[in-house]
């Protein structure tokens, strides 16, 4: 199963971002941050006294808010109830209550969710007083605290972890596929053409699927476990919001998942929520296919893939070993040339290089790299070593790793491509000094 999610809702400027910080500490993006790609940090793993969940910020989601105040709280109240295992309705110490918190919390409370009430900007002991405000809220139990100083954190923190749903790891022996993109670009009508029956309702309106539904799958003798991502509701006013909650809700099956099947529309083309979807996959360390679908609908089919082809490119730099596949859901074209590449690609995560091999390679590739120079001194690497798989990560070691710039890397990891392939997965490469280096 995935890990619990606890979504912070609140009022604009009370601080979500700075507790949502704080909750995820030194691991707070899922995604790096990669200059020239657009993806919102409102979403991290998180863990307190070995429990581990997901925090989600939804302050992330307003890059342009609604005139209507109250609009916006209810876009926030329809997400933390539909996704949300545990909610923290974050209240500003210093301004008091509002109507617009009321409004809130009374949505909350009507979804019968556990929701924290939190009081924030609480720094010191004699600030606990201000909490006597909020009470009209409707609730005995509020929680002082300070994101920025940590003033009565600990203790909430115990409270909310103490009533997480427990997190067990799976344990399947096929490969887990997790069909991701934003609404309405044929998710579902993918996951029926595979499956060969109506397993989900099917519809054009972007949001049908209510829940994410597992379901094995056999392509010739072989299982695989497909979870299809759901979208939202739409309802009434708020449902153009909806698009922007989606790709929060593809967490749970991105997490899950060995390879991610990445729909896009092709006579849309690439858009920026694309990009975030790409993003979670490749931060999370999953494999990944580009299918780009309704390509029945395509012109001039020779055209449109070169288009494409630098579209993906250019926007998806970051995730460049990515497969593509042409297909159309609908019409069930080239759909199951999907399961041989999820096969490649779960053999390509799984591929750990010999030390030797490794290192013969490495050898190499530096030699033809030119050699940093760090506060006058010679740079030297000394080797590099496999350490982990699904993803595979790589550590190099040398006297100073801090002379290893972002261009040092990309050029050992296209290296690494263009040796031992690693189709469709991510890598990892860490520097290290190497142990007698270490405190000079």
């Amino acid at each position: 199963m995935a890990k619990p999610i606890v979504v912070i809702v609140g009022r604009t400027n009370v601080g979500k971002s700075t507790l949502f910080n704080r909750m995820t500490g030194s691991h707070a993006a899922i995604v790096e941050d990669i200059p020239g790609v657009t993806r919102d940090r409102n979403y991290g793993d998180a863990e307190w006294e070995g429990k581990k969940f997901v925090v989600v910020d939804t302050g992330g989601f307003y890059p342009e808010p609604p005139e209507d105040i109250f609009l916006q709280i209810k876009e926030q109240a329809i997400f933390a109830i539909e996704e949300a295992d545990i909610i923290i309705h974050l209240l500003d110490g210093k301004d008091g209550l509002t109507p617009s918190d009321m409004e809130l919390a009374r949505l909350l409370r009507e979804s019968g969710k556990k929701v924290f009430w939190v009081v924030n900007k609480i720094d010191i002991l004699k600030h606990e007083e201000r909490v006597h405000d909020f009470y009209p809220i409707g609730t005995d139990e509020l929680w002082p605290l300070s994101a920025v100083a940590g003033y009565g954190y600990d203790d909430f923190m115990d409270r909310l972890t103490s009533i997480l749903p427990s997190y067990v790891e799976e344990e399947i022996d096929y490969p887990k596929i997790a069909v991701v993109g934003r609404p309405n670009v044929g998710k579902s009508t993918l996951i029926n053409t595979l499956l060969g029956r109506k397993r989900m309702i099917v519809s054009p309106v972007p949001g049908t699927t209510r829940d994410s539904i597992d379901t094995i799958c056999t392509y010739y003798g072989r299982k695989y476990l497909l979870i299809d991502t759901a979208g939202l509701r739409r309802k009434g006013r708020v449902g153009y919001s909806i698009e922007r909650f989606s790709m929060v809700r593809a967490l749970r099956s991105i997490e899950r998942c060995d390879v991610a099947l990445i729909v896009i529309d092709a006579i849309e083309g690439i858009v920026e929520q694309d990009q975030k979807i790409a993003g979670i996959v490749e931060g999370y360390g999953k494999g990944a296919v580009f299918l780009l679908n309704k390509w029945d609908l395509i012109d001039k089919p020779e055209e449109a893939y070169k288009r494409l082809g630098d579209e993906l490119s250019r926007k998806m730099w970051f995730i460049r070993y990515v497969p593509i596949l042409t297909i159309s859901a609908i019409e069930k074209k080239r759909v199951t040339k999907i399961f041989p590449i999820i096969d490649e690609i779960v053999k390509e995560r799984k591929k750990r290089i010999p030390t030797a091999e490794l290192n013969r390679f490495f050898r190499e590739a530096i030699s033809r790299m030119p050699l940093p120079i760090y506060k006058g001194k010679a740079v030297k690497f000394y080797y590099i070593t496999q350490v982990k798989t699904e993803p595979p990560i790589f550590v190099v070691f040398t006297n100073y790793p801090a002379a290893l710039k972002d261009a040092h890397i990309r050029y050992i990891e296209k290296g690494l491509r263009e040796r031992f392939l690693f189709k469709g997965t991510p890598i990892r490469i860490y520097v290290k000094a190497r142990e007698r280096e270490k405190g000079r």
